[in-house]
């Protein structure tokens, strides 16, 4: 039976949802067999319904302050069209969804290539936590617990050429395994890129995990990344391929409106989206719609960490 997920245009997609407060039994996550062998695998080893622990030590250098949002407010308000377009769907719709066994193919312009399993990709890596604020284009925001690596470690490996100019990201492309796919919603597979200084940049990171537990499904299991200078949309999710390239790739937002979304999408409250404000937020939680909102900061706060990656770029075109 195909899920009830409507096909919505992007210039028809709300941009503020009510909260709908439903705790979900998350019932997926990495399995033991997925991490068999590898540094972090006897985190896996309760291979049951329930998310297994993801034990890390917090990087203080690389985290904010911030009180962290709950753990239902990072797990049931979510963007992942491949599950819904509601902000509750991706909880719902994605509950069967089963992120093992996993591989990430790599590509383009680097000198090792092929078909890795995650296996592969976590064996050498030491897992730490981040406590990173995620800013979304429809001007709301949280701050997460995640658990992941440095993204630069990963690229490193693969030893980039001196023609990776950037880095490109695919989303798994599987509509019976993420019924929002048969929508036209976006065209799929779901595709992002930074550039390759952005990707190297100690900031990137690559998310496996979120509050000491595996990455559920809803938030993009097994793989994602978190780039916490940008809005949400370039957090892409479920990675199943990494593409070196010469050429700046067009994320699938780009395709979809690009009047609306370009590729660096770099926070920046003093350029409006077309159809709202972002100079300030809203924090989800509690009575969200009601919450004080908050001035929206360049870069999303990182701007002394970052904003030299962009030095003499003109930063109205950086949205």
């Amino acid at each position: 039976m195909r899920a009830e997920i409507p096909s919505i245009a992007p210039s028809e997609i709300t941009s503020e949802e009510i909260y709908l407060g439903r705790r979900q039994l998350l019932t997926a996550g990495l399995s033991a067999a997925a991490l068999a062998g590898t540094g972090v695998g006897t985190a896996f080893a309760a291979a049951a319904p329930q998310l297994a622990p993801l034990p890390a030590t917090r990087n203080a250098a690389m985290s904010i302050s911030d009180a962290p949002n709950s753990y239902e407010d990072v797990t049931e308000y979510n963007n992942y069209y491949e599950f819904g377009t509601g902000k509750s769907d991706p909880a719902r719709m994605s509950r069967n969804f089963k992120p093992t066994p996993w591989s990430v193919k790599v590509d383009g312009e680097a000198e090792v290539k092929g078909t890795f399993t995650l296996e592969d990709i976590l064996k050498p890596l030491t897992l730490e936590e981040r406590v990173y604020r995620l800013r979304c284009v429809e001007a709301w925001s949280m701050v997460i617990p995640w658990t992941g690596f440095q993204l630069g470690t990963l690229l490193s490996r693969f030893k980039p050429t001196s023609k990776a100019k950037y880095v490109e990201f695919t989303t798994l492309m599987d509509p019976k395994r993420m019924p929002g796919q048969e929508y036209p919603v976006l065209r799929w597979p779901y595709v992002e890129g930074l550039r390759i200084d952005e990707a190297m940049h100690p900031l990137a990171f690559m998310a496996v995990g979120l509050y000491g537990k595996t990455l559920p499904n809803q938030n993009g299991a097994p793989l994602r990344l978190v780039v916490p200078w940008k809005y949400g949309f370039k957090n892409i999710k479920a990675i199943v391929r990494i593409r070196f390239t010469e050429k700046q790739p067009v994320n699938s937002w780009q395709t979809a409106a690009p009047d609306e979304y370009g590729f660096f999408a770099n926070v920046n409250p003093a350029v409006d989206h077309p159809r709202w404000s972002q100079a300030d937020e809203r924090r989800i939680g509690g009575n969200s719609l009601l919450a004080r909102r908050v001035a929206t900061q360049p870069f999303n706060g990182y701007a002394a960490q970052v904003a030299s990656l962009y030095a003499g770029m003109d930063p109205r075109k950086l949205y």
